[in-house]
């Protein structure tokens, strides 16, 4: 699928407001910041327009989001069909034209924080309960925060943009050091702000979703590319204030996490509503063999699946069976199923597929029996985990063993309670700092595959491109002996905003 539209950023900075504005007769004639942030319904109003431009198609509703990401090895594209625009990053040949991260991967986070950015300028002109004026607050500052996040994860140095600027705006690019100080600015100020929870309000940023996204911002801070190791320690410690406060738990079974929505592991997520037009697309069809179809006559999308080298690597447990999806059924002239191991000569591509990202809540993206496809589809009201509870027991085994210069008794226990949801034995106790730290790296690889470019930040932070392509499967997709790996932890900048910046220099490679 192609993106068509493509907003600039100088266009974002434009149009931001008006977005999220009771719209009059004429609205540009009487619509400012001065009268319309009046009342907490106008904020609210606000915040609300923030979230909304994140679960669009183009944003984080479909798979647009992971294409800088197929790099690693937890995600590849078929080599075959259309999927130029995720191939490209998986053989590493992509280039600043790429239109599927020009909109996602940057204008959407860039939308973000120009919206965030108004939200945080007005928002002490509301009056009212200050309690609700500080929780709208903080959820902007938590946004923008993640925002920067995302984008300096992705692209490396860009522009500090906290206040709100005009069209013709052209910054330079910050440092990646400024941008973290920013990003634990806005998370701290976040955590002050908001509550630890909105009762049935489901999909706002709280106080410990704050503090979760801070202790993983603080464990990225100690590695490539600051190497500030100093934030191991302030990462253990946020990790443990989250976990010790108690309001999450495990999901007790693997399977559950992605067939029901704000679940007691869920941090934070993004909430979609097929009914009100917001569908989630990334589970259904997204994720299913193009050959397969359902008795309803649809049929896969295939826009991503695992490397095959990933999925032989995958520990021997239950969580493996429930992530991966091995045996595809295809379906046959007299309306049966033909079921096939997905290596057989008999698939187009001889790779597996996740199993998690098929059936949604309710069995609405995909209802299937172990032999038939009765339906599928690609709409779906399944809640976009961001955060989930495994995210703070791993960054907190982590980041305590790489704090203390050895694993903690507290590490192991955080580590082997995402091992024993899995159904995996305990980790070998006295393990190395390195080898323990490993463990935990492998551990999340699998608990999140294919989940917001977790894996892919791991071997970012981690430097670990060199191991990883010397691993993979001679059937995947090609890569050139020509390419620097070094140069391909960052993706391009997109080529219109290099455009509109001409004093920018693009990224290493690119």
């Amino acid at each position: 699928m192609k993106i068509k539209i493509f907003v600039p950023v100088v266009l974002l900075a434009l149009c931001a407001f008006l977005g999220c504005t009771k719209l009059h007769e004429d609205p540009k004639a009487t619509l400012t910041p001065g009268n319309y942030f009046q009342t907490q319904s106008d904020l609210d109003a606000a915040v609300a327009a923030i979230y909304q431009g994140m679960v669009v198609d183009g944003g984080y509703a479909f798979d647009f989001h992971l294409y800088s990401f197929f790099g690693s090895d937890d995600l590849t594209a078929d080599p075959n069909l259309g999927k130029a625009d995720q191939r490209d990053f998986d053989q590493f040949k992509a280039s600043s034209g790429n239109n599927a991260i020009a909109h996602s991967q940057w204008g959407t986070p860039w939308g973000a924080i120009y919206q965030s950015n108004n939200v945080i300028a007005n928002y002490s002109r509301v009056s009212g309960d200050q309690a609700a004026i500080n929780g709208a607050a903080g959820q902007a500052y938590f946004i923008r925060g993640w925002s920067y996040y995302l984008l300096v994860r992705t692209f490396g140095p860009v522009p500090i943009i906290t206040k709100q600027v005009g069209p013709d705006y052209r910054p330079a690019r910050d440092s990646v050091d400024k941008i973290y100080a920013v990003i634990v600015s806005d998370l701290q100020t976040a955590m002050s702000l908001l509550p630890t929870s909105f009762p049935g309000q489901p999909g706002k940023a709280t106080q410990n979703s704050a503090r979760s996204l801070l202790a993983d911002v603080y464990l990225t801070m100690a590695t490539w590319p600051l190497n500030q190791t100093n934030n191991y320690v302030l990462a253990a410690a946020e990790a443990d204030s989250v976990i010790k406060a108690g309001q999450y738990s495990l999901v007790p079974d693997y399977a559950t996490v992605f067939r029901t929505n704000n679940n007691s592991e869920s941090i934070f997520g993004l909430e979609f509503n097929v009914s009100g037009g917001n569908p989630n697309r990334f589970y259904g069809d997204c994720s299913m063999p193009w050959e397969e179809f359902g008795l309803d006559g649809n049929f896969g999308w295939e826009e991503f699946y695992p490397e095959i080298n990933f999925f032989k690597a995958a520990p021997v447990c239950k969580r493996t069976d429930e992530e991966f999806y091995t045996t595809l059924k295809l379906l046959q002239p007299d309306k049966t199923f033909l079921l096939v191991p997905y290596n057989s000569p008999q698939t187009r591509n001889q790779h597996p597929f996740y199993r998690k990202f098929r059936a949604s809540v309710n069995n609405e993206g995909c209802a299937e029996t172990d032999s038939t496809l009765i339906s599928m589809n690609p709409s779906t009201n399944k809640t976009n985990d961001v955060i989930r509870y495994p995210h703070v027991l791993l960054d907190f085994a982590e980041a305590s063993d790489m704090a203390t210069g050895s694993p903690t008794p507290e590490g192991y226990a955080a580590i082997n309670l995402v091992r024993a949801r899995a159904g995996e034995q305990p980790l070998t106790p006295g393990l190395s700092q390195l080898a323990f730290r490993d463990s935990v790296v492998f551990e999340r690889a699998y608990e999140f595959a294919a989940e917001w470019g977790t894996r892919w930040f791991d071997i970012l932070r981690l430097q670990l491109l060199p191991q990883v392509v010397a691993a993979r499967n001679p059937l995947e997709n090609a890569i050139s002996a020509n390419v620097n790996l070094q140069d391909r932890y960052y993706a391009p900048i997109p080529v219109n905003e290099m455009l509109k910046n001409p004093q920018w220099t693009q990224n290493p490679g690119y």
